[in-house]
Formats: structure tokens, sequence, C-alpha cells
């Protein structure tokens, strides 16, 4: 998408929620994109460093005077309609690269981790790289930000949040992996990844806490944690209620630890 139509699109969204609106912004996991909208793949990272800048100006200024190569000029148009805050936050997402996260950190982003797959312990010299990055670059550590994007469902018990969010998942993964090569996901990897070393954020609202107070301690603290709820595949009556108990008492009982989660 152009940046001034999504800045457009958010800023639009942060009006109806009453300054509610983030992005998050990353390089994407997979090239199709590259050339359905006209790009080159080997532009990879031009194209987002050069896409990231124009997006970070707009989101200071009404009126942008901009130059770059992937898209025309602009020479001071007004850019409209504003969001309700005086800037929508912008976190930068990564995923397992370590130039990502020094990028993000250099720039003094508020950083979100994608973690699919493995333990949330792989990636703290990754997030500790982060951080490093950017004190080095003068920021103080009330901008250097880590959120966390996970795989998560919440339901009254842990094996009914897994039987609510297995087979949509199931399904979903299938057919990543059937299109890249890759081989089958199958139930044994998914109860792997919801056990209580996964990353998976998968059970009763006791379960989900616990998992997620460790990975903030595993990762020296998280100011906000992201949950990936739509391979679920469960209906609208069952989705509701999880996020419900999201809202009801996983949220609340993990804002009572402010050293070790912030937001969520």
């Amino acid at each position: 998408m152009d940046r001034i139509r999504l800045f457009q699109d958010f800023a639009t969204l942060d009006l109806l929620s009453q300054g509610r609106a983030e992005i998050v912004v990353g390089r994407g996991s997979f090239a199709e994109a590259y050339p359905l909208f006209g790009f080159e793949r080997q532009d990879y990272d031009e194209l987002f460093a050069e896409k990231l800048a124009l997006l970070n100006q707009l989101n200071k200024e009404t009126h942008v005077h901009w130059t770059g190569r992937h898209r025309a000029a602009l020479t001071g148009q007004g850019v409209y309609p504003r969001p309700l805050q005086d800037e929508l936050p912008v976190w930068l997402g990564v995923g397992g690269t370590p130039q990502s996260f020094a990028r993000a950190g250099a720039a003094g982003m508020p950083l979100m981790v994608a973690i699919i797959g493995g333990d949330f312990a792989r990636m703290r010299p990754l997030v500790d790289l982060y951080r490093q990055a950017g004190l080095r670059a003068g920021y103080g550590t009330d901008r250097l930000k880590v959120g966390i994007h996970v795989t998560g469902f919440v339901a009254e018990t842990t094996e009914a949040a897994k039987a609510a969010f297995y087979p949509g998942w199931s399904y979903a993964f299938t057919r990543v992996a059937k299109e890249r090569g890759w081989g089958p996901v199958t139930r044994e990897h998914f109860e792997a990844a919801s056990s209580a070393t996964g990353p998976f954020l998968v059970g009763d609202p006791a379960t989900v806490i616990a998992k997620a107070r460790a990975a903030a301690q595993t990762l020296g603290g998280i100011s906000r944690l992201s949950f990936q709820m739509s391979a679920a595949n469960c209906g609208a009556k069952v989705m509701a209620r999880s996020i419900e108990l999201i809202g009801r008492e996983v949220a609340p009982a993990l804002r009572q630890v402010p050293a070790e989660l912030m937001a969520v």
C-alpha cells in the first residue's frame, strides 16, 4: 500500500477509535507482494527504508516535502485527515534477523517481535541487541519499548482453548507449508508450541497469564503483548468469548506487574 494511503487509513481509524490506533510496520515474511505491486525483490532493503522514512515524516508533518526513488515526490501537499493523537504510535515489526533489531534500536522506534516458533529465550540476545543499539544512538529506555506478537487463544479451560484453535491453525499452516514446500504441521507440533516452554499462549486465563509473565521475564521486560488469533476457525461466539476473557481476566492481571508488562 502507498504510504500516504496507509497513513490516511490509520488516521481515520484513530479518529473513529478516539485515539487508539497504532501501526506495526515490517518487511513481511513472504515475497509475493513485490511483483503484485510492481516492485523488485532486489530493492528489499531500500524500499523498506524509504517507505518507513516517508511514513514517519507524514506522521510528524501535515505539509510534506519529500523525494525518493520509488514514488512521486511530494512538494508541500497537505495530507489529511490528521489523527486525533499528535502522532500515531509506529512500532517496527521484526522476525529474527539481527539487522532488523539493530535498525529499530538505532532509529529509537518501539520494537514488536513476531514469535511464531522456537522459544522466547532465543529472542533475548536479539532484544538485547536492540536495546544496546538504541542506547548507543542516545535514546533513553523510555523510548526503547519491546512488544511481542504471539499466537494466542483463551478459553475457560486449556483443553477447550486448544480444541477451538487447533483446527483453524492446522488448516491455515498446512496450506502455507504446502505452498512453500515445508513439511506438514502436526498435532504434536501444536502441542509442543502450546506447552509450558512453547511460544503459543493458548490455554485458560491462568495458564496464559503465567506464560506471559515468564516470557516478559525472559526478555528482560516487555511493554506490549499482541495476540495473533485470526487462524482460529471457531465461529464468532467462541472468538468473542476469547476476546472477552483476554480483556476481563488476562489483561488486568498482567497490568498488575508493571515492571514486566506495562500495557496489553
